[in-house]
């Protein structure tokens, strides 16, 4: 008999693709499966189950990327679920396409350019259980350089979005006190876990039946802003709590550097969530 209530607890984690650099892929999926034997080893986990959604790539690269499944070695903890889409229709919605099927106790929503600590999970496995009315954990994220990145945020405005997205360093430079705010580095540059207004969708830990009960992400965005649709849902459900204990590398980029077809996203995106969530221009 096991006397560890918790060791056979279940954690799913999904994964969107398309066309997604495959070495950042397998390296997010290493450190998460050493992740998962780490908390399985100290008791909090039964097993991981990673859905690998692939929002329509290249045949090319779906072949490449089931080579790379068939590589990963077997685990009794740590199973992969590939999931080729005929389409793609947007990030939220290759991640709600699991919805139906989690029977976890917790989720997990990752970017294939994250890579996780060792002892992430565990720790976030720990804070969730220790206070039951988080609806969300955010992680502290260090980019490829090793400097801290500050993905939490306050209730955007229009003028910051601009100058995050738009404006030339001396301009950001003139208000870097409003854009510290906004990226609340006033709360989230120490080592205290705080409640924060939106966490990034690069990881969102959350209880399964809170990503249930607001029916995952809100699939009319196509990219950009789902994420912070999804926090203001979720916090209905309970707190939002930026966790340092929780460390992630992310090796991603803003929506500036990714071309026209990514900012009209972006714009399209932000349009909708001020009309969803209420204007604030300054």
């Amino acid at each position: 008999m096991n006397d560890n209530p918790h060791s056979d607890s279940q954690l799913t984690v999904s994964i969107v693709l398309h066309n997604s650099p495959l070495a950042l892929v397998c390296a997010t999926v290493n450190s998460l499966q050493r992740a998962a034997h780490e908390a399985r080893d100290a008791g909090c986990l039964g097993g991981v189950t990673v859905w690998l959604v692939d929002n329509a790539s290249d045949a090319g690269y779906r072949s490449a990327l089931q080579a790379e499944i068939d590589r990963w070695p077997a685990s009794e903890c740590f199973a992969i679920r590939y999931s080729p889409q005929s389409s793609n229709r947007g990030f939220g919605f290759g991640h709600n396409t699991v919805l139906s099927s989690l029977g976890s106790e917790f989720h997990l929503v990752l970017n294939p350019d994250v890579e996780l600590e060792d002892d992430t999970l565990r720790a976030g496995l720990v804070a969730l259980r220790q206070s039951p009315d988080i609806a969300l954990l955010s992680p502290r994220v260090t980019g490829s350089n090793g400097e801290q990145e500050y993905l939490c945020k306050r209730y955007p405005s229009v003028l910051v979005l601009l100058l995050r997205g738009f404006a030339p360093g001396f301009v950001r430079r003139l208000f870097r006190r409003r854009l510290a705010s906004y990226e609340m580095r006033d709360l989230c540059s120490g080592e205290t876990s705080v409640e924060v207004d939106i966490a990034s969708g690069c990881f969102m830990l959350m209880p399964t039946a809170a990503l249930r009960a607001v029916h995952g992400f809100n699939e009319d965005f196509f990219l950009y802003f789902e994420d912070f649709d999804l926090s203001l849902r979720l916090a209905r459900q309970g707190r939002l709590v930026f966790e340092p204990g929780v460390r992630i590398v992310h090796h991603g980029g803003y929506a500036a550097s990714k071309g026209r077809l990514h900012l009209q996203y972006f714009i399209r995106s932000g349009m909708r969530f001020f009309n969803r969530h209420g204007w604030r221009f300054l």
